[in-house]
């Protein structure tokens, strides 16, 4: 009796051995998880995946900001961080950028805005001191002056909290305008 015990136990040792195993390793061997991210959709249609953690190893700003509606109403204040989106576009040539959101909104804006220094974009992947993918926003293209705030009249938009896209899912560069070479007669 006692051998039979013993060689039930001796077998349940083994079979527990033989499934844990291979879960254990299995485990052990998947792609470290790198958080929430954002894809940047090149002119040829090749994809860049963007994730936090990927933008956390890249220069940092952090302001405070907040922007005009088209009603004249100061919205969405805070203090924001993340990665200037000339950053994310550096050697790329292209003409503009549409920002899509999560929920289908977008916004086409034009080289000038995007890499404007006075005017910095940046995308933003917290809000005061709340980061993505807890902060409901998620990551955020935001406007971030040193003066803190963006104005309609000074940013010459009808509204500039418009530029101000949240859940930003993609990032579709537009590439620049072909030329087609003249023929001489």
């Amino acid at each position: 009796m006692r051998d039979t015990r013993r060689g039930m136990l001796i077998g349940l040792t083994v079979l527990t051995i033989a499934v844990a195993l291979p879960l254990a390793v299995r485990w052990a061997s998947r792609p470290a998880e790198r958080g929430p991210s954002a894809e940047i959709v090149l002119p040829g249609g090749d994809v860049r995946r963007v994730s936090l953690a990927d933008m956390r190893r890249l220069p940092e700003i952090v302001r405070r900001g907040e922007a005009q509606n088209q009603y004249g109403n100061w919205r969405d204040g805070g203090t924001y961080a993340g990665v200037l989106l000339s950053e994310l576009l550096s050697g790329l040539d292209y003409e503009a950028i549409e920002a899509v959101a999560a929920d289908g909104y977008r916004v086409t804006i034009e080289r000038a805005r995007v890499e404007d220094p006075v005017f910095p974009m940046v995308l933003a992947y917290a809000r005061d001191g709340v980061f993505a993918p807890d902060w409901e926003d998620g990551f955020r293209l935001v406007v971030l002056p040193e003066s803190g705030r963006v104005g309609n009249e000074e940013y010459r938009a009808v509204s500039a909290g418009s530029y101000w896209v949240k859940n930003v899912a993609r990032v579709l560069v537009k590439p620049l305008p072909t030329t087609t070479p003249s023929r001489e007669p």
